[in-house]
């Protein structure tokens, strides 16, 4: 069984470098520029935009307008790369309170429906919604 930080690292930042790279091309980006921004090879740009790459989840709208400003931002050279990774960070917090990584992780390794091992949000009450 994986911990949910391995659901993370294989499906939700590669979705949201494919959203960010995306972003970035329609600002009118060249995808060596793009690689280059996000430290990563022209490859993987041209994989993330083809979605051969990072495509298995749905942001919902709210997520995609903090992508889209992350974007922005970055195409005005407002982000060093402690900027990009804390932009990277927040995003990827706003997932885990859509429970993506709940609901992969149970999808993905057939956990228990009484799970509690996610990090998705916690409900009021200190319940976990997953569990």
């Amino acid at each position: 069984m994986r911990p949910p930080c391995e659901i993370v690292v294989w499906y939700v930042i590669p979705t949201i470098r494919s959203e960010l790279a995306k972003e970035l091309l329609n600002l009118g980006m060249k995808q060596k520029e793009i690689s280059e921004l996000l430290d990563i090879t022209q490859p993987a740009v041209s994989q993330y935009i083809s979605d051969k790459r990072g495509h298995g989840i749905k942001f919902n709208d709210e997520t995609q307008e903090l992508i889209k400003e992350f974007a922005k931002d970055l195409m005005d050279g407002k982000l060093d790369q402690s900027g990009i990774i804390s932009r990277i960070c927040d995003v990827c917090r706003k997932v885990k309170t859509e429970e993506i990584v709940c609901q992969l992780h149970k999808e993905k390794d057939n956990i228990p429906l009484n799970c509690n091992a996610c990090m998705g949000s916690e409900a009021k009450d200190g319940s976990h919604p997953c569990g």
